[in-house]
């Protein structure tokens, strides 16, 4: 990206393909929250959605919501992009390489395409390791190789439906920046302001399985607002809508967004997205 930030290699155990080996490490799972390190100034980075080509989010993500180049670049089995929005927010969107057996194919095969990862900026990743573990949770693909991008991973199944992904992040010393360099999808047409891309919009079947992952664990502010739970971070433009239903399955409804000239084409789940948009407010 612009300012060297780069996501990381999200291989990690059920959806990594075989070469991802030395990036896994698994921490003993502990359960002492009182003595867990803090995470002050976490932020909510990005959402990523997980597509077959990067090209299939550009009529949605730029031509209706008015997506502007961030920055893109290789990883480790993918490639990706990522669009800015009105308020800074950032959507990624990534593909697989040429690798029959991985993740992301895997991830396609199963799931479609849609919703895929979470991804939180940490001051230091060791101590979110120690945090994670803390609190009861395993740390996958904890990689630490790259001084300028550390990162772990959550797996979906302990998550609540989503892959949470922690990252610190030190662009000028990163070996691989994404940058505007890289190619990005074009539309047709006049491309609209940009609008708000106001929350990551959730379910999950436990009120306070979703406290203890949003709000205890990554320190989010917390709002009830009916049937649902809103967590936001300082600083970050994006926050998390949890939905409690006991009876619907976990992961990803859809992304909220605020001020686009076409929202009413946003209702139906665009299938090239696999997702929802609803309004925010």
């Amino acid at each position: 990206m612009g300012n060297g930030v780069r996501p990381g290699f999200l291989h990690f155990s059920g959806l990594a393909s075989p070469g991802a080996a030395r990036y896994f490490w698994s921490m003993a799972v502990t359960s002492n929250s009182t003595q867990a390190p803090q995470l002050a100034g976490i932020k909510l980075d990005h959402v990523a959605f997980a597509l077959a080509g990067v090209e299939q989010s550009a009529d949605v993500l730029v031509g209706l919501l008015g997506g502007r180049p961030y920055g893109g670049g290789p990883g480790v089995g993918f490639s990706g992009i990522q669009w800015q929005f009105a308020r800074g927010e950032l959507i990624e969107v990534i593909q697989p390489d040429e690798d029959p057996d991985g993740f992301l194919r895997r991830f396609l095969a199963g799931r479609g395409p849609g919703i895929h990862h979470v991804t939180f900026k940490v001051p230091r990743i060791e101590e979110a390791a120690q945090r994670v573990a803390a609190f009861g949770y395993e740390v996958v693909g904890l990689s630490t190789a790259n001084p300028g991008w550390k990162e772990l991973f959550i797996h979906p199944r302990e998550a609540q439906g989503i892959v949470v992904q922690l990252a610190e992040s030190h662009p000028e010393l990163d070996h691989a920046p994404w940058s505007l360099d890289w190619p990005f999808p074009k539309v047709a047409g006049p491309i609209p302001e940009p609008a708000e891309i106001v929350a990551l919009r959730m379910s999950a079947r436990d009120r306070e399985r979703a406290l203890r992952q949003w709000a205890e664990l990554l320190h989010a502010e917390v709002e009830e607002k009916g049937d649902a739970l809103r967590f936001t971070w300082p600083g970050s433009p994006i926050r998390v809508v949890v939905e409690i239903d006991p009876a619907r399955k976990e992961g990803p409804l859809g992304l909220e967004v605020r001020g686009a000239e076409s929202l009413e084409r946003l209702g139906r789940p665009p299938q090239a997205l696999g997702t929802r948009f609803f309004p925010g407010d």
